[in-house]
C-alpha cells in the first residue's frame, strides 16, 4: 500500500494519499489545507483518486476539501456524528479564525465496521470518538490512520467542546490497543508511532 505523508497548513496537520499499488487508485485522507501542495502530491504519486476521507471535523483537517472536491469531482466521507461540522465554522473551530471553513455535505456517512475501498485495497472504519463524537480510525493492511486521537506519546485534546477524555481513552484501549502491536499508527500530527510503543510509553493511557 502506498502511503505519503504531507504536512499542511499552520497547524502542521497531517494529509495522507493512500494508494493501492496494482491499480494507482487512491485516497485522501484529511486534506487540511494546501490544496495546490496536495493536489501536486497526487500527481507526483501518479494516483487515481477515488474520495476524501476526513477523520474528524475539525479545522486543520478540512481546510482544503472544498477545493480539492471540486477540482476532482470526488464524494467525501466522514462519520455521521461529525457530519455536521463540515458545514458549521462553530463546530469545527474555525468560526473565529480569519477565513471560515464552510464545506458542503458529505456525500457518505460512514459508521463503525464499514470499509473504504480503493482498488485491491481496504481500510475498516473504527468509530473512536473523544476528541470529537464522530472521530473513526482507519485501519488496514498493518497500519491505522487514527486522526487526532492518539499521537507519539501523547493523545488528543478534549478541551474543545464535544470532546470527552473518558470516551478517548475508551476509544484508545478498545479500538486501537487491542490491534497488533507491530500495527503502525499515522495519526494527525507528528510523526508515525507503533501500537506496541504507545502501549507501553504513552503517558496518557496506562
Amino acid at each position: 500500500m502506498i502511503v505519503d505523508i504531507l504536512e499542511v497548513g499552520t497547524f502542521m496537520a497531517n494529509c495522507y494519499l493512500v494508494g493501492c499499488e496494482n491499480t494507482r487508485k487512491g485516497i485522501i485522507i484529511d486534506p487540511g489545507d494546501t490544496g495546490d501542495f496536495i493536489l501536486s502530491k497526487i500527481k507526483e504519486n501518479r494516483l487515481d483518486i477515488e474520495k476524501i476521507v476526513i477523520t474528524h471535523g475539525h479545522l486543520d483537517h478540512i481546510g482544503a476539501l472544498e477545493y480539492i472536491r471540486d477540482l476532482l469531482g470526488i464524494p467525501v466521507c466522514i462519520h455521521k456524528d461529525d457530519a455536521e461540522m463540515l458545514t458549521s465554522p462553530d463546530r469545527n473551530l474555525s468560526a473565529m479564525t480569519p477565513e471560515p471553513v464552510k464545506a458542503n455535505p458529505a456525500e457518505i456517512v460512514l459508521d463503525e465496521g464499514q470499509y473504504v475501498e480503493f482498488g485491491e485495497k481496504k481500510l475498516k472504519v473504527l468509530h473512536t470518538p473523544g476528541h470529537t463524537p464522530g472521530g473513526i480510525s482507519l485501519y488496514g493492511d498493518g497500519v491505522v490512520f487514527t486522526g487526532d486521537t492518539i499521537f507519539l506519546g501523547s493523545v488528543g485534546r478534549t478541551d474543545f467542546p464535544y470532546g470527552d477524555f473518558e470516551q478517548l481513552m475508551q476509544s484508545i484501549r478498545d479500538k486501537i490497543f487491542t490491534l497488533p502491536d507491530e500495527t503502525i499508527i499515522y495519526s494527525g500530527h507528528g510523526p508515525d508511532t507503533t501500537v506496541g510503543q504507545e502501549k507501553q510509553y504513552n503517558p496518557f493511557v496506562q
